[in-house]
């Protein structure tokens, strides 16, 4: 019997493929498509402890090979949240991470704590909003500030944290590494990289943001790349993602030490992407006579 089945500190995940934050809501638009009972596990969108109204529009613009989003993490807040979104996705045999957001190490703690009792199997803290108090930077892009949040929300949580890290730094393992220190559990990269895109005929910025978060297939190979050197750097397992359309592309972040794989933007353009992709890697493992998915993760060193 072929085992493709994964553990996430402790939450055993039917097989590795489940949906990037922001991308899929939680679930309920795209259970029209996707039987989400043969998904690993459902990311919801960032949820925060009051609602956020997001970014002026326009804030979505395609790019070659992707796409640029400056949503704003636009969210209806924990207590909308744990009343329709928690209750749906207990339907399903599926593992539930929730992605939380907020301004304030405070913010994030009040989210963690609210969800101690819900039926949530792991949080994925969403580190790329800006930090208010620090006049703006984001908490994961300075590894003290990464540290210090990631120690101040496993004070509040019942669930395993997973630490969701930004590309936009200079050594993404100094990051993993400070997450790690901070007692992270799991870590899951990248989020998007930072973009821009200019209309040359009404001469403004495409996004009214001006900068938005850049996903999609062009961001894979510097994906793939910063999975292999976070696998190498850290000891936690890790949630690879950035432009993972096809069973292929999920394979090679799991060879590069993934234990499991998000997928996001494919969901915009082929609302079947991660049922197609889990059966993919099946078909992989038969073809290549693996008996073990964990045969695969991080295979190539």
């Amino acid at each position: 019997m072929m085992k493709t089945s994964v553990n996430l500190a402790g939450a055993e995940l039917k097989n590795p493929v489940m949906t990037a934050s922001g991308t899929f809501g939680s679930g309920m638009e795209y259970s029209e498509f996707v039987d989400l009972n043969r998904l690993g596990a459902v990311v919801t969108k960032g949820v925060a402890n009051v609602p956020w109204p997001g970014n002026p529009t326009p804030r979505v613009a395609e790019t070659a090979g992707g796409m640029l989003n400056a949503i704003g993490l636009q969210n209806p807040g924990i207590d909308v949240f744990c009343k329709r979104d928690l209750p749906f996705l207990q339907k399903f045999d599926t593992k539930v991470i929730v992605n939380v957001c907020g301004k304030t190490a405070e913010d994030y703690c009040e989210v963690v704590e609210r969800l101690g009792d819900e039926p949530a199997d792991l949080l994925e803290i969403n580190v790329s909003c800006p930090n208010v108090k620090e006049g703006g930077i984001a908490f994961g892009q300075n590894p003290k500030a990464l540290e210090q949040i990631t120690r101040e929300v496993k004070k509040y949580a019942k669930q395993p944290v997973i630490m969701k890290l930004s590309p936009n730094v200079t050594d993404i393992t100094e990051m993993a590494k400070a997450a790690e220190a901070g007692g992270a559990d799991v870590l899951s990269l990248i989020n998007t990289l930072t973009g821009m895109k200019i209309d040359i005929n009404k001469r403004t910025f495409a996004l009214a943001n001006k900068t938005g978060g850049m996903s999609g297939p062009a961001v894979k190979p510097i994906a793939v790349r910063m999975v292999y050197q976070v696998a190498n750097a850290v000891k936690l397992p890790i949630i690879g993602m950035g432009g993972i359309a096809t069973a292929e592309d999920a394979l090679e972040f799991i060879m590069a030490g993934a234990t499991a794989v998000s997928v996001g933007t494919a969901n915009f353009y082929n609302p079947y992407a991660t049922v197609e992709i889990a059966d993919g890697i099946e078909k992989f493992m038969k073809e290549q006579n693996v008996e073990d998915i964990r045969e695969l993760i991080g295979a190539v060193k």
